[in-house]
């Protein structure tokens, strides 16, 4: 940590789209200082460095976490470079925030978490969900007692038509599987499934049953340029421990208008987190409460010592990093949830539900060499 000890000095490897984004969000966090930014694209590190008033900026991002004056590195790389940019700075010493996915296959995960233990360092990944009102109003539902015992969830993510670069928007790296490790499951997906295992205690995964699908068409000029060769949509049953079944749907494009949002359920009662609504009966009468969302972050923020802390990804990062909060679990809860993406691949591969050991023994590293 820096020597004051109020700041944390920050590298950011990858200045793209996310990485600028990122970029910003350090520039209005009291505690962070960005001190270099690394990228390949020599001309962009250029012009990004001299617009957030960078100062050192490296093609190599070696050369970067050989600095002794950078305490954590922010990864905003394509997925499958996800593994060795972070082990690479975990073993520099620096403590890593990652972009989602986790990584591009489970074992690349596993690796990444193994080594952050190892080296005794922070590793975090960017979910930006569990820092939501839903959530946060979801789990203080939950650890109220006022849904009872949990046994059933959904997680639900919906476009009607938003697949990357083919759709309009991104670039082709994010339909290579190459470079992206899946389509609508790795990209999005993870952001749901990690909330509701948050919300869930993250139990563990046993059985997955699932299928993905490539359906609908798209401009043909646009696939080719695109190499797009990854999932639209996907489906999942997993069976999580606890005797909890967890629903998973997720989709790039489809001819639906909803999907209903994801939810969990209980004995006593349900929450959905969009649009929110709590569940619940007493005696003859069912009600379905709504409640004011914004008057319950306000009072968070007002009465919560640490709820500053727990507004923004990239703010409980840095505050954990200083020691003022803990950092919540977000490296373990990607993980599970690369746990159960890969087992829907899995499944569809195999056309039959796998087991949590046969995902494990099937996952191999999807990294692309450096």
């Amino acid at each position: 940590m820096s020597t004051d000890g109020q700041r944390v000095r920050v590298g950011i490897i990858g200045v793209g789209q996310i990485g600028q984004r990122h970029l910003k969000q350090y520039h209005n966090i009291d505690g962070a200082e960005v001190v270099a930014i690394a990228d390949v694209d020599e001309e962009k590190i250029a012009q990004v460095g001299a617009r957030y008033d960078v100062a050192h900026a490296y093609t190599d991002f070696r050369q970067m976490l050989a600095r002794d004056d950078i305490d954590a590195v922010d990864v905003c790389v394509h997925t499958n470079l996800h593994m060795p940019v972070s082990v690479a700075a975990l073993q520099a010493g620096k403590h890593v925030y990652c972009e989602k996915p986790m990584a591009g296959s489970y074992a690349d995960a596993a690796n990444m978490l193994e080594v952050a233990l190892q080296w005794k360092r922070h590793l975090s990944i960017q979910l930006s969900p569990l820092f939501t009102a839903e959530v946060k109003a979801a789990k203080a539902l939950i650890d109220g007692g006022h849904l009872g015992r949990l046994y059933h969830a959904q997680s639900a993510g919906h476009r009607r038509r938003g697949r990357p670069y083919v759709d309009g928007y991104g670039s082709p790296a994010f339909v290579q599987r190459e470079l992206a490790g899946g389509g609508a499951l790795l990209d999005v997906g993870v952001y749901h499934i990690a909330a509701i295992l948050y919300l869930l205690d993250n139990p563990d995964a046993l059985r997955v049953s699932g299928s993905t699908y490539q359906q609908l068409p798209m401009d043909p000029a646009r696939r080719e340029a695109s190499g797009y060769d990854v999932e639209e949509l996907a489906i999942g049953l997993v069976r999580l421990r606890e005797e909890i079944t967890l629903y998973v749907i997720e989709a790039w494009a489809i001819h639906l208008d909803r999907f209903g949002g994801s939810y969990v359920v209980g004995t006593q009662g349900g929450v959905r987190l969009e649009p929110f609504g709590f569940f619940h009966s007493a005696g003859p009468l069912d009600f379905d409460s709504t409640t004011d969302l914004e008057l319950f972050d306000l009072r968070l923020q007002s009465f919560g010592e640490q709820e500053r802390s727990h507004q923004k990804a990239q703010r409980h990062w840095i505050d954990a990093l200083l020691g003022e909060v803990p950092l919540l679990p977000t490296a373990e809860l990607a993980l599970t949830s690369m746990l159960i993406s890969e087992g829907i691949y899995l499944s569809q591969k195999l056309g039959r539900e796998v087991t949590a050991d046969e995902i494990r023994a099937a996952s191999i590293s999807t990294a692309v060499e450096l």
